[in-house]
């Protein structure tokens, strides 16, 4: 995913964020996906391209990948 990727992009807050401080929003484009703190988003983001991304789902879904 690329910074042109975003260009316009709709971020979303994910439903799995606390009440607290530590939520995250997403976007998700057919090149891949970004991540970014949702109280900070003029600090930066993590970009995956699409390979990367299903691999990082498919660790969290299978529990390699834990929240503390």
């Amino acid at each position: 995913m690329t910074v042109s990727d975003l260009a316009g992009a709709v971020w979303r807050k994910s439903s799995h964020s606390g009440g607290g401080n530590d939520c995250v929003e997403l976007v998700v484009s057919r090149s891949g996906a970004a991540v970014r703190d949702s109280k900070n988003t003029e600090s930066g983001h993590l970009a995956f391209a699409d390979v990367e991304w299903a691999e990082f789902l498919n660790e969290v879904k299978g529990g390699v990948l834990r929240t503390r």
